[in-house]
């Protein structure tokens, strides 16, 4: 009987690693794709398939799309399709990073690793402006019937984004507080804050249907460049590119104000398989 990946659910973790793949040797799949199915999955690892990859294989999964290319005012949001997603959880930066390197050998050469993220928890689960994240994250059964579909699987969105800190901080504290539509220094939400602010633009009840996803994201930071690696889980889809879709202003000219001081660099969606017997379950595919 399939399951879902234990790590989808798990709380976030202190510390993460993010690998992103592509395909190097195309006729070395098969041996890659066994190593996919010998993999242990437990609540430090979640693995998730890009549309290349299916297609390559000469199969289909029903959802399964390329991330929606698109401009948000005068910011691009950018489409990067990557062919794989390894996400590793966990406590030790070295534990996660001996981790990540099996994982890359056992994937070679028909898979390569491209990107590699690392990623971390700030305070009690905060974005690096000071913002608590993922404050209307659904719980418990809800979280269950947002982030997976009725064969465990789920669909994943990611993206990369980077923070203006300098445009942040140049910001009043009341400006900030109204970007985002809570105060900072509470996290109550602001009853009279502008169209404009995010958790407006998202707020996932007011949408028909109502478009709750599962959110997991975390601080990145790489050299001078930091910012949120923005993860959700979703039993398709829809509900986050109806987020997406208001964010950019698309149905009524107002863009979310995030896009004042940060912008998406990445954008990539991926489809999380079911697990049996702590394996990951790719009959979907034919494997």
């Amino acid at each position: 009987m399939s399951d879902f990946q234990p790590g989808i659910l798990a709380p976030v973790p202190s510390m993460a690693r993010h690998l992103f793949f592509r395909i190097a040797q195309a006729d070395a799949l098969g041996a890659s794709v066994q190593a996919l199915r010998a993999l242990q999955i437990d609540d430090g690892v979640v693995v998730g398939l890009g549309l290349p990859l299916v297609q390559a294989l000469g199969k289909e999964v029903a959802g399964l799309r390329a991330f929606p290319e698109g401009r948000a005012g005068d910011v691009a949001v950018p489409s990067t399709p990557w062919d794989l997603w390894v996400w590793l959880r966990g406590d030790d930066r070295g534990a996660l990073f001996e981790r990540a390197r099996g994982i890359e050998q056992a994937l070679a050469p028909a898979l390569l690793l491209e990107r590699g993220t690392d990623a971390f928890r700030f305070k009690e689960g905060r974005d690096l402006t000071g913002y608590e994240d993922g404050t209307e994250n659904p719980e418990g059964e809800a979280a269950l019937a947002a982030a997976f579909d009725a064969s465990g699987a789920s669909f994943a969105a990611i993206q990369h984004w980077r923070h203006d800190f300098a445009r942040f901080d140049a910001m009043s504290g009341e400006d900030q507080d109204n970007s985002i539509g809570r105060r900072r220094s509470d996290n109550e939400e602001l009853e009279d804050a502008p169209e404009s602010a995010h958790v407006k633009r998202t707020a996932q009840e007011d949408f028909d249907p109502e478009a709750f996803v599962l959110r997991r994201s975390m601080p990145w930071a790489e050299g001078r460049n930091a910012g949120l690696l923005f993860l959700a889980f979703g039993k398709s889809f829809d509900a986050f590119e109806a987020q997406l879709h208001r964010m950019s202003g698309a149905e009524d000219g107002v863009v979310d104000a995030l896009y004042r001081f940060t912008r998406p660099l990445t954008g990539g969606y991926f489809w999380c398989p079911p697990v049996a017997q702590g394996r990951l379950e790719l009959s979907a595919i034919g494997c």
